[in-house]
Order: structure tokens, then sequence, then C-alpha cells
């Protein structure tokens, strides 16, 4: 008996002895509605998520769960920019080629504006005052004035545009999927200043940057992310990733990036320096729950998933089962050292 209770002390005291897990989920909110979904996006000082819904934009409040309304009239519904300054919000409508503006107290549509096939990530850039689509099959950028709801410009990018940042210097960064590149936009004159590869990622599509040390995250479909010097305009380093990856997010308060990815995991990547990262964690998460959001005043991850049907043949994913559509929310864990 003496040697079983000196066992067990053992066994507590080792596992006391682990370190916890940096983040955790801490709550999960059950939305419902029918079809898939794409980009979460946070509107942080309302502390709001907008997310694609194929037909329309779901509204949901971050503290509670709260459905908070829909942007409807949406064919393809992708990506989402928030322009805080005019009060309007845009959303990617992709089977139509267009952009919907609405308002963002009424979530009312305001108008639709012309784009290009396949439009898909909509970004605001502060910088310029101009929103951007990165459109895919149509290897463009549409350039959108967000006051008027205008279009100024379609840019030719060399390739097919995924994800985008901007570095708020007058600069909008965008990975190009098919050539793994990143390109770098001049959002003022609305050309393309300059490309580089993000060799050895292969097909980078989502990103989030660091404008302090001047680094853009993109989340590549080859395993890893790569870290990329955009005053430099090269890859300084890569990390491993999980399969599948279509979100990433950077914190700066805590130097941490983040990648979720299809195989049911979101990738937590440390910043030790600039040029310096470790994982540090390799979340849990449903399989599927391929995109996040992450809201930088209060620092929670938000990430997407839902249960699926049976797989139809020639399909890659079974439908999403009704009802089954759920957010999680992921937070620091305070007992992490």
């Amino acid at each position: 008996m003496r040697h079983i209770a000196f066992a067990l002390v053992l066994a507590a005291a080792w596992l006391f002895a682990q370190p916890s897990p940096p983040y955790r989920v801490t709550r999960t909110y059950t939305l419902g509605g029918d079809g898939g979904w794409d980009y979460i996006v946070p509107d942080a000082p309302n502390h709001r998520l907008f997310i694609a819904r194929q037909n329309r934009v779901m509204v949901v409040d971050e503290e509670s769960g709260k459905l908070l309304g829909e942007v409807t009239g949406i064919n393809g519904a992708h990506g989402t920019a928030v322009v805080d300054t005019t009060g309007h919000g845009f959303a990617t409508s992709g089977n139509d080629q267009s952009v919907v503006m609405f308002d963002l107290k009424t979530f009312q549509p305001l108008g639709r504006i012309p784009a290009a096939e396949d439009a898909d990530a909509i970004i605001y850039d502060r910088a310029s005052g101009r929103v951007f689509t990165f459109n895919g099959d149509a290897h463009s950028s549409t350039v959108i004035d967000p006051k008027s709801g205008k279009l100024i410009t379609n840019i030719p990018l060399g390739g097919k545009p995924e994800y985008g940042a901007p570095a708020g210097d007058g600069k909008v960064y965008a990975n190009l999927t098919d050539t793994s590149e990143v390109v770098e936009i001049d959002a003022k004159t609305a050309t393309v200043a300059r490309r580089w590869s993000t060799a050895p990622c292969k097909q980078p599509v989502s990103m989030a940057i660091d404008g302090t040390h001047h680094r853009l995250f993109s989340g590549c479909r080859s395993g890893v992310m790569a870290i990329s010097d955009y005053e430099a305009g090269n890859v300084v380093t890569t990390v491993p990733i999980g399969a599948g990856v279509d979100g990433a997010g950077f914190d700066a308060a805590s130097g941490n990036a983040f990648a979720s990815n299809a195989d049911g995991t979101l990738t937590v990547i440390h910043q030790d320096a600039p040029d310096r990262y470790r994982v540090v964690q390799n979340l849990e998460t449903p399989q599927g729950s391929r995109n996040m959001g992450l809201d930088p005043t209060n620092h929670r991850v938000f990430v997407a998933s839902a249960k699926f049907g049976p797989v139809p043949a020639g399909g890659r994913r079974g439908p999403v089962l009704p009802g089954s559509f759920s957010l999680m929310v992921i937070e620091r864990n305070p007992a992490a050292r």
C-alpha cells in the first residue's frame, strides 16, 4: 500500500508540474441556419462578428452569441469589410461578380457595385480610404470608394488572390495562391508595386499582419505558415501548421499568430523575435473548422464549425446539417505559465 500511495503522489506531482495549454475554448454558441460559411470578420469597436453564409452575412454579438441581424441579397457570400468612417459595410457576392454595400446600423443593402469573377475576400485600407476586393478567378482586385459606393478601378494582379491585409502606410498585401507569391499594392495609385515568392510555402491563402515589426503571416496549404519581412520583400522563416488552413490572425499584445485548419486544429505560434517563431499549441477543434476571426481589443479568437452530412459522389464535403452551425470562443488560459 505504501508503494501505491507513493506512486500516486508522484503521478499527482507530475500532472501538477505540466504546463497548462496557452489557449482554451471557453464558450460555444449554436447559431444554426442553413448553408456553409466563409470569412469571420470582427467589428472590434462594437464587439460583433460578420460571418458569411452563402446567401447572406450573419451579424453576431461577441459577448452573447445573439444574432443581431443579417445582410441579405447576396449570391455567394465570402468576405465583409467594415468602414466605420462612412457607416457602410461591404460584402462580396462572388457568384454574380459584385459587392453589396449595406448600412452598418440597420444591415439594409444600399447598393450593388460591379466587381469581377470570383469576388472573394474584401478589406478596408484606412490609409487610402479605399476598399479592396480580391477576385480569385479574375486575378484582380476591385477598388471601391466606400463613401459613394462607386467602382474606382480593377487592378490586374498576375495571379489568383486569396486573403490580404493593409499595412496602414498606404500599402496593401495579398497572397497569390496559384503562383505562391505575395503581391504589394500601392493603394493610392492602385498599381502593383512589388511581388515576392513565398517558397518553400506553396498555395498561400490566409494572411495576417504585424505592423510593428513589418511581418506578414501567410497560411499555406502546403502545411506551413510563411513569415515575410514586407519591407525587404522576402520570407524570413516558415513554421509548421495543420492541414487545410483558411484563416489567420496575429495578436500584437501576446505576440501570438494563429492558423485555423480544416484538419481540426488551431495552430498557435509565438513570436520570440521578428525572425524567430515556435509552435506553442495545436488546439483541437472540430473537423472542417478552417475559418477564424480575431478581435484585437479583447484578444479572443472565434472559430466556426458545423456537423456535416454524407459526402455526395464526387464531392469533398457533405452538406451542413440543419441547426448545427456554431461558433467557438477561444481565449488565453489564465492558468497557462
